[in-house]
């Protein structure tokens, strides 16, 4: 793959063999970034788990400190009293059964997260093929299936994110963005590494987390030293 010059000089810039301190990473990371927009640092996990056998899926939710820098538009599937409640709490959108042909027919995904009390969760079944790949299909463990739906929609607000393991028993997640301090990517990057560890499944048999790098989104990764992140 033919790489811009961009890329190329800002490799040149570090060792890639090289697994640094996440103090390093996060400094060498943000001087990766070298577009003309906001680019997103985002956190790279492979694990030693086998996301076929159910025990060893990893999949959470948790709010990081300074949030994402990215402004999430919420969609609420609920009845009553509790859209009110999510209106109140900055939901973006409320609803119940009349938003599904919209979402089915007429290709409307205006959304960046969807949040359903559990009453709700048979209506919003019949959206899987629309929102499982997008990643937005409502889980419990995710806290998105909730009667709480108000508070569902505040910590989304303020930088909740989602972690799963994806087909090749990796995690990738948004840590913020290149305009955000060195303290505030560290902070945000040491609370997602602590939900992980302690997501880590009790019937796993080997290393737990395998490698990390950090990048930002047109830029090389730049690799951790696993040891000092790992609980």
């Amino acid at each position: 793959m033919k790489r811009g010059k961009k890329y190329v000089a800002a490799v040149a810039t570090y060792d890639k063999s090289v697994a640094y301190d996440p103090a390093e990473a996060i400094a060498q990371v943000k001087k990766n970034a070298t577009a003309k927009f906001d680019e997103t640092i985002e956190a790279h996990i492979r694990t030693g788990c086998d996301g076929r056998h159910a025990e060893q899926q990893i999949r959470g939710a948790v709010v990081l400190p300074h949030g994402t820098g990215k402004s999430v538009r919420v969609l609420v599937f609920a009845k009553g009293t509790k859209l009110d409640e999510a209106q109140a709490a900055g939901a973006d959108f409320v609803g119940g059964e009349e938003l599904i042909p919209k979402i089915q027919n007429e290709g409307w995904n205006e959304f960046d997260a969807v949040v359903a009390t559990p009453d709700m969760m048979g209506v919003v079944g019949r959206l899987g093929r629309v929102l499982g790949p997008r990643g937005l299909m409502p889980n419990p463990k995710a806290g998105t299936v909730t009667m709480d739906v108000a508070k569902a929609v505040e910590e989304i607000k303020a930088g909740k994110i989602e972690y799963r393991l994806d087909k090749t028993n990796i995690i990738h997640v948004p840590i913020g963005k290149a305009s955000f301090s060195e303290e505030q990517l560290a902070d945000n990057f040491q609370t997602l590494m602590d939900a992980i560890n302690k997501a880590k499944p009790s019937s796993l048999k080997g290393q737990y987390i395998k490698s990390i790098s950090l990048a930002p989104t047109m830029g090389p990764g730049v690799k951790l030293n696993v040891a000092k992140v790992s609980n």
